[in-house]
C-alpha cells in the first residue's frame, strides 16, 4: 500500500505538470514541437515597502527600457490597514532587484486606476476604468505631458458614467482600461472598454485618428465575430508583426487586427469559460509578448481561473499554464495584468482580494 501511493499514470503526471506551469511541449501548426519557457516565482520580490506603505489593488504593471517595473495601485486600503499602515503612492517604480527607486501620487489621477504602459521614449502612461482619462507622465513622474479625455466627462448620453455609452466621441473616453503606443509614429491605442466597446487611436498630440469595435452578443462572441467585444475591451498590445492584439476579456479571446482595424484572427483562451457562463468574468484579461525578436510567446492573464497561460503567438495554440487560486507565492487572486522584461521575466498584478505584484523568473525552456 505504501509503495503504490507514489505510482501515477503518465496522463496524471502531465496534468499535474500543466497545473503548476511546468507543462509539456505541444505540437505547433508547422508540425514542430513548440517549447514553452518555464518560470519560478521569486518570493522575496519586491523588497519590503518603506514607510509603512500598503498597496491597494494593483491594477497595472509595466516595464521600462532599463527593466525597471512600474505598478499602479488604487490606494484603497481596508480599515485595518489604515490603522497600522498608510497608502503607498499610486505609482511605484522598482529596480530589477525589487527596490523602490521612485514613486508618486500626481495631483490629478484617473479614478479607478487601470492600465500602465511605458512607451519607446520611457514616458509612463496610466488610465482609469472609474474615470474618463488617459494620462502620459515623464519617466520620473514629475510632469504630466498629455491627457486624453476630460476628467469626469464621459462619452455617454448624459456625460456621466451612468449614461448610455455612445462609443463615438473624438475627444471623450468612457472608462478606459489599457494603453499602447506605436514606437514608429507615437500613435496612442486605447482600450476604451468598460463603458464603451471600442479600440480608439489618437496621434502623439492627442488628436483623434480612428476607432473600431462595438458590443457583441453571446452568439456573436461564440461565433468569433471580429471587432465585437462581449464585455470589457480590457487590454491592448502592439506586436512587432505590425498587428494590434486586443483582449476581449469576457469573450475568452484575444482579437488580432491590423493598425487600421481590419480583423485578422482570434486567439482563444479556453473558449466558452466566460462566454457561456453569466457568472464568469472571462479568461482573456491582459497579455504580454516574450522579448525575443519574433515574440514567439504570448502570456495571458486569466482572472477567472487564476492561471497565467503561455500561448504560441503565430499558431495561437495554448501551450501551458501556471498558477491556481490562492494567496501563497505563485498563486493568484484576481490575476489582472502581466508585463515582461528584456530577460523574459514576468510581473503580474492582482486586484480586489489579491492586491499585490509578483515576479516570475524565466529559468530556461522545457526540454
Amino acid at each position: 500500500m505504501k509503495a503504490t501511493r507514489y505510482v501515477y499514470s503518465g496522463a496524471l503526471i502531465a496534468a499535474l505538470l500543466v497545473s503548476v506551469g511546468l507543462g509539456l511541449p505541444v505540437a505547433a501548426d508547422n508540425g514542430q514541437s513548440q517549447v514553452a519557457p518555464k518560470f519560478r516565482v521569486v518570493p522575496d520580490w519586491p523588497k519590503a515597502l518603506p514607510n509603512g506603505w500598503v498597496t491597494g489593488e494593483v491594477a497595472g504593471t509595466c516595464v521600462d527600457g532599463q527593466d525597471h517595473v512600474f505598478i499602479v495601485n488604487r490606494r484603497n486600503l481596508t480599515a485595518k490597514e489604515l490603522r497600522v499602515g498608510q497608502p503607498s503612492p499610486a505609482i511605484i517604480e522598482f529596480d530589477p532587484n525589487g527596490n523602490v527607486v521612485n514613486s508618486a501620487t500626481p495631483a490629478v489621477l484617473p479614478d479607478g486606476l487601470h492600465g500602465c504602459f511605458v512607451d519607446y521614449q520611457n514616458n509612463v502612461w496610466v488610465g482609469g476604468n472609474g474615470d474618463a482619462i488617459v494620462q502620459k507622465y515623464s519617466h520620473n513622474l514629475s510632469a504630466l505631458l498629455l491627457q486624453i479625455g476630460e476628467k469626469g466627462h464621459f462619452d455617454s448620453t448624459d456625460g456621466t458614467a451612468a449614461g448610455t455609452p455612445l462609443n463615438s466621441s473624438h475627444t471623450l473616453l468612457n472608462r478606459p482600461a489599457d494603453i499602447a503606443v506605436d514606437p514608429s509614429n507615437g500613435d496612442v491605442y486605447i482600450a476604451d472598454g468598460y463603458g464603451n466597446h471600442r479600440l480608439v487611436v489618437f496621434d502623439k498630440n492627442g488628436s483623434f485618428l480612428r476607432q473600431w469595435g462595438e458590443a457583441a452578443t453571446v452568439a456573436e462572441a461564440n461565433a468569433g465575430v471580429g471587432g465585437k467585444f462581449l464585455a470589457q475591451v480590457h487590454g491592448v498590445n502592439l506586436g512587432r508583426d505590425g498587428l494590434v492584439y486586443v483582449n476581449d476579456r469576457k469573450g475568452d479571446r484575444i482579437q488580432v487586427f491590423d493598425k487600421l482595424g481590419q480583423f485578422q484572427r482570434n486567439i482563444w483562451i479556453k473558449k466558452g469559460v466566460g462566454i457561456n457562463n453569466p457568472a464568469s468574468i472571462g479568461t482573456a484579461w491582459d497579455m504580454a509578448f516574450s522579448p525575443d525578436r519574433d515574440q514567439t510567446f504570448i502570456y495571458n492573464t486569466d482572472g477567472e481561473q487564476e492561471i497565467l497561460w503561455t500561448l504560441a503567438r503565430e499558431s495561437g495554440q495554448l501551450l501551458t499554464g501556471m498558477g491556481q487560486p490562492g494567496h501563497m507565492a505563485g498563486e493568484f487572486t484576481f490575476l489582472h495584468t502581466v508585463a515582461s522584461d528584456s530577460k523574459g521575466n514576468l510581473y503580474t498584478g492582482e486586484t480586489i482580494d489579491g492586491r499585490r505584484v509578483q515576479k516570475f523568473k524565466d529559468v530556461g525552456h522545457q526540454p
